[in-house]
């Protein structure tokens, strides 16, 4: 793969792409049993549909809101009603577990002198709870919601909050998603794009193309010539 050239900030969505997501269902596995997967699958699509619904039709809330409506929505549909269900997953999507690689991958692209944030749908307080639940808070220079900007992914106003707040042109800056059509939305912007495809998920018929694909972010460092 042909390393990137001239980049000075690596950006990373937060959930799905640092943060397993499906790692709240599976802390409540002891009650989900094997409804864990559908539980994940669902609340996911709930919890993005929300974003995107709410976004057409003007009426933002914040992403802490949105993920419990995709739970209730979920929970409902799978016909799952354990007392206190609810509440355990919504405070394990506080501190969800980082995916195995991330950890190593931030550290050697701090060491390299790489700035590095996260621009994020969550809300200020739900990334400050992960990131401080990962230990990862000495390591990102900026951790950015859409809340400061009042809307959700893919509108460019998310990723031109990471410009602004970086100081660098688009092409300075690399991101990384797992999300295909974020990483799309990022690259149409003008963004360098690495699509952390986890999930092997077919390629989107979207404006913009990921100048790389990867399966999980180990690779990173070495796009960027880090040893």
């Amino acid at each position: 793969m042909e390393p990137f050239r001239a980049i000075r900030a690596c950006v990373f969505d937060a959930y799905g792409t640092v943060f397993d997501f499906a790692s709240a269902a599976r802390g409540c596995r002891d009650v989900l049993g094997p409804n864990v997967d559908a539980v994940t699958a669902l609340w996911r699509d709930k919890q993005l549909q929300y974003t995107w619904l709410r976004a057409a039709q003007n009426r933002h809330a914040d992403f802490w809101t949105v993920t419990g409506d995709a739970l209730d929505f979920t929970l409902e549909t799978l016909k799952l009603r354990a007392p206190g269900l609810r509440d355990r997953l919504m405070n394990l999507y506080l501190t969800l577990t980082p995916f195995p690689e991330v950890p190593d991958v931030l550290h050697r692209l701090k060491a390299a002198g790489f700035r590095l944030a996260i621009l994020s749908n969550g809300s200020p307080p739900m990334l400050s709870a992960a990131v401080s639940a990962a230990e990862f808070g000495g390591l990102f220079d900026a951790v950015l919601s859409v809340e400061e900007v009042g809307v959700y992914k893919p509108d460019p106003a998310v990723y031109q909050l990471a410009v602004d707040r970086l100081g660098l042109a688009p092409g300075a800056i690399t991101f990384q998603s797992s999300n295909a059509w974020d990483a799309y939305a990022a690259s149409a912007f003008g963004m360098k794009v690495v699509w952390c495809n986890r999930y092997g998920q077919p390629r989107e018929r979207l404006p913009g193309a990921p100048d790389h694909e990867l399966t999980s972010l180990a690779a990173l460092p070495g796009l960027l010539g880090v040893a």
